[in-house]
């Protein structure tokens, strides 16, 4: 059986993410000028949350620099701290370190002290007189504490100071006065300064289901004064037939007799924030006006707030008064079976100010969302492969039975093809993960590049919400890292060079992500000085890549930079020089069947463009056949089918030759011989070819003997099995039970012989 607490915890860590996204998003808002008060309180409510739950599973250090960090953004609320470039730099220094803490909470271990103290010292001296005040405050002093809560402990909720100081896991409210003798801890005289506050507050079915308990908020404005409660459990009750399992039917008004200001008792139920309905008024009369006033149909109750103790002991129990030990510190935590602290949701705290009839946008209603182990989706989508395969064997079994294309077999046949189609399709989606996650991640690469070289450069993305396979994202983000690290180190120039040419001194790298022919394009481009060609060529001939004066084209020149070993860096550092580790780069993208792109105008920049399949679970594939081998060609590749005619095939030498499309000559490869299983013929008219358009623009005709049919396959890896096949990109399981290769036409162009002739030597020596 699974522990409730660590499934809790592990709940706390995935919010975590989410509510470091939401950070990232504010910071980026206050970066570009936005600097009004929802944007600062989206980022500050992002830091409070992170410390509230981390402080419900004791994770000190997490909740110490989220509080320093909040306490910084707090000022700036408070209009105390005014934001400026450094401090929004400064801001984004600290978030990337919290989310370093959170990591490494998550791991069970503790980020280096020296990494967070500097830090913490620019976050101290930013904020100046603020800090010193800081400093002063009393420290938070939070213990989580397990409580099942019985609607039958809520018959009496009177508290006073003294009562709270015997729940266990609540701090001593020491220094108040008590009765000598008196073991029922009698009320106190209040002090001439207190304010009796009345509470109003009603939760909404949500609110429990995220596991917040109504007792531990009572508990916590008890530490705040005395307090009486009183709920209303009969005028919202409706009859027991009509009785809902899952209502929220309850509410409480509760008067708290404090010194503390409204903020301090608005703030207790900041972890709720649009799961209740909540008023904090001051109450009428005098400012110690007691439980007296409260509304005659809701009578307080006199007993005091059951401890946790008390509400898991038995009714006999109950009124035993506490231990003397018991009075000198708090109780031990008792374990109760399944009570989660405070819920560590990623709820915003409550508004302290809100005008008047405006809504709270963070209380509109959010789409229902389920946590599900990515192990139980690849389950699922390994089934609905296998289901793909199924349903084109029977597919394949009916069409060689002979049955007519109306029967009733057939026609269920189609829809059973096409049900199985959107079950594929439906599964996918769920896998797919909006690219947001990742683009935020290389915002700190961008961020520690340009602070490293001492570069200002920013990063802009578009696309965010672009959906994208999860395994795909995992396994982008290596070669991603790379190029951002490369278009900031040597894709920009630097601040002197950038004003001579009339540029903003401040460099941007842009990422962008889009849906494209049924492909995912990811951009990583520059406004920098572009690719120095004749300077790539010469280093390249130095190296002995390539021969010296070689002619080469300005795509062929780009490319070199793909080449292992290559680098146009003058000397070493932290920092690759654009180049070092691109065929690292280019492999990476390979193997996730992607193809990358290289664009660059002098002057301008530079643009590498990555085309990857939206999964990598299945495609739609072209089933060929090669020399009696059944073979599937990726139909997002393909741009048309040709037959070649004569006249149509030219020689481009004694044994390549092109054909004409179009009034264009495109290279002709025979995929046969190319493969190996034949010897290029000597005549291909009448041949079918399968014209490819690759993304940097160029086309290839791979002849192919027949075309058989278009189908969805499921893609089935050979790298861990094999490595990497020069030209196959995976394989499949055709209807027939037969294994297919998934050719890869960017490779196999890419490595080509390019012969569709016999050699002419050869043939004189036979």
């Amino acid at each position: 059986m699974s522990d409730p607490m660590q499934e809790i915890r592990a709940s706390f860590f995935v919010e975590c993410e989410e509510l470091l996204e939401a950070l990232q998003d504010g910071l980026e808002a206050m970066s570009d000028g936005d600097t009004d008060s929802e944007t600062i309180n989206i980022v500050f409510r992002a830091v409070h949350s992170i410390k509230g739950g981390a402080g419900a599973f004791g994770l000190d250090q997490l909740v110490g620099f989220a509080h320093k960090f909040e306490n910084a953004l707090d000022a700036v609320r408070a209009g105390t701290l005014g934001v400026d470039e450094p401090l929004v730099r400064l801001f984004f220094k600290c978030g990337d370190l919290l989310s370093d803490v959170v990591k490494a909470a998550r791991d069970g271990e503790l980020l280096d002290n020296g990494v967070i103290a500097p830090i913490v010292a620019e976050l101290v001296d930013a904020m100046g007189d603020a800090a010193a005040e800081d400093e002063a405050e009393e420290e938070i002093d939070f213990t989580p504490a397990g409580l099942a809560l019985d609607l039958g402990d809520l018959g009496d909720l009177d508290a006073t100071a003294d009562d709270m100081s015997d729940l266990g896991g609540l701090p001593d409210l020491g220094g108040l006065p008590t009765a000598d003798g008196d073991d029922d801890a009698p009320a106190l005289a209040p002090a001439p300064s207190e304010t009796c506050y009345k509470v109003t507050f009603s939760p909404e079915a949500e609110l429990y289901a995220a596991g917040s308990e109504p007792l531990f908020l009572f508990r916590l404005l008890a530490e705040l004064g005395d307090v009486d409660v009183s709920v209303d459990a009969t005028s919202t009750l409706p009859a027991l037939d009509e009785l809902q399992q899952n209502a929220a039917l309850l509410t409480w008004t509760i008067a708290v007799q404090t010194t503390a200001s409204k903020d301090a008792i608005v703030e207790v139920f900041e972890f709720v924030d649009g799961l209740c309905e909540l008023s904090v008024e001051p109450m009428d009369g005098t400012p110690n006006a007691g439980a007296g006033d409260l509304p005659t149909e809701l009578q307080p109750l006199q007993s005091p707030l059951p401890s946790p103790e008390s509400t898991s002991a038995p009714a006999s129990e109950e009124a035993r008064p506490p231990t003397e030990a018991a009075s000198d510190a708090p109780a031990p935590l008792p374990q109760v079976e399944k009570a989660p602290p405070p819920a560590p949701a990623a709820q915003a705290p409550i508004e302290q100010e809100q005008d008047a009839g405006k809504p709270n946008p963070k209380a509109s209603p959010k789409s229902a969302t389920v946590r599900v182990d990515l192990e139980r989706i690849d389950r699922l989508v390994n089934l609905v492969g296998e289901l793909v395969i199924n349903q084109a064997m029977l597919a394949q079994s009916v069409a060689g039975s002979g049955l007519p294309t109306n029967s009733p077999v057939s026609s269920g046949l189609d829809e059973f093809q096409h049900l199985t189609r959107n079950i594929q399709e439906s599964v996918m989606m769920i896998r797919a993960q909006p690219v947001k996650s990742l683009f935020q991640r290389m915002g700190r690469i961008v961020r520690e590049a340009s602070t490293a070289i001492g570069k200002d450069a920013r990063l802009v993305t578009e696309g965010e919400s672009t959906e994208i396979d999860k395994t795909v994202i995992e396994r982008l983000s290596d070669p991603l890292t790379h190029m951002i690290r490369n278009a900031v180190d040597h894709g920009l120039e630097s601040e002197e060079e950038r004003r001579a040419v009339g540029k903003p001194e401040r460099g941007t790298v842009t990422l962008t992500a889009a849906h494209r022919s049924g492909r995912v394009v990811i951009e990583v481009s520059d406004d920098g000085g572009g690719i120095n060609r004749a300077r790539v060529q010469k280093i390249a001939e130095e190296k002995g890549l390539i021969s010296e004066g070689q002619t080469l084209s300005d795509s062929e020149i780009d490319n070199l930079l793909f080449m292992p070993g290559f680098s146009t860096a003058a000397e070493v550092s932290n920092l690759s020089g654009r180049g070092v580790g691109m065929d690292v780069v280019k492999s990476s993208i390979s193997g996730l069947g992607g193809r990358i792109h290289i664009t660059s105008t002098p002057g301008q920049g530079t643009c590498f463009s990555i085309s990857l399949p939206l999964t990598l679970a299945v495609l739609d594939g072209m089933v060929v056949q090669i020399e009696k081998e059944t073979m599937v060609v990726p139909l997002n590749a393909i741009a048309e089918t040709l037959t070649l005619r004569t006249g149509e095939i030219r020689a481009l030498g004694p044994t390549t030759q092109v054909v004409l499309v179009r009034d264009t000559f495109v290279p002709l490869l025979d995929l046969g011989a190319e493969l190996g299983y034949r010897e290029p013929k000597s005549d291909y008219t009448g041949s079918v070819a399968l014209l490819i358009s690759q993304e940097d623009g160029n086309r290839a005709a791979l002849i192919v003997d027949n075309i058989e049919d278009q189908r969805q396959v499921v893609i089935k890896g050979l790298q861990e099995s094999y490595g990497h096949v020069p030209g196959v990109a995976a394989a499949t399981i055709l209807g027939d039970g037969q294994i297919a290769l998934i050719l890869d036409p960017a490779d196999l162009i890419a490595n080509a012989s390019g012969q569709t002739a016999p050699d002419p030597a050869l043939r004189k020596v036979g």
